[in-house]
């Protein structure tokens, strides 16, 4: 499970809130994982970071309050920060090597009797997605099968790009989405304590 802790538009104690929440959820999951993050101006502070974990985290999706005086202006009035959770969605995997099918077919047009006697057409079948690619331009089953790879790995290549870009076409929208109010969890002081 992918997940997104973040400041939204929220000033530098919400920044500081995304550090302190990423290490207070770090020793509640010991197998969460940094993915990225986006540094804030002030030091120790973020304005994001996607994380991963194997465990279901999706009850803490929504935002988290943090009470504290600002740690930045002593003299602030408001106590009251929140940091957001998203579940994002993850980039489905796709195979490129053991799930290949491979199938040769005779050949038609020039190439002289090799091509039309021995089968030097390949189609390539990647199993999980149904992509089929064929080659018929070589003169060997070889070159043919070499070039239809080259086509595979390329198109599998540009579905893995299109959905990496999506995942993060996501990430920023909810970047920028914080609601307040209604906090999933409530942390307290410089500590940083689950209330």
């Amino acid at each position: 499970m992918i997940l997104q802790i973040s400041s939204g538009q929220g000033p530098a104690e919400c920044e500081l809130g995304v550090a302190l929440l990423f290490e207070a959820l770090k020793k509640e999951y010991p197998d969460l994982e940094r993915l990225s993050d986006h540094p804030a101006k002030d030091r120790g502070c973020y304005t994001s970071i996607l994380c991963s974990t194997e465990c279901d985290l999706s009850e803490l999706e929504g935002s988290v309050q943090w009470i504290c005086q600002s740690p930045f202006r002593p003299n602030h009035k408001r106590k009251n920060w929140f940091i957001d959770i998203s579940v994002i969605p993850e980039v489905e995997r796709i195979c490129t090597d053991q799930e290949i099918k491979f199938e040769s077919f005779h050949s038609h047009g020039k190439g002289g009797q090799n091509v039309n006697k021995v089968e030097t057409g390949v189609r390539l079948i990647h199993i999980p997605t149904g992509i089929t690619v064929t080659s018929t331009s070589g003169r060997s089953q070889y070159r043919n099968k070499k070039d239809a790879l080259s086509k595979l790995n390329a198109i599998l290549a540009s579905q893995m790009s299109a959905a990496k870009q999506q995942q993060k076409k996501d990430a920023w929208r909810e970047h920028t989405k914080i609601e307040r109010g209604n906090p999933v969890r409530v942390y307290e002081g410089r500590r940083f304590v689950r209330k």
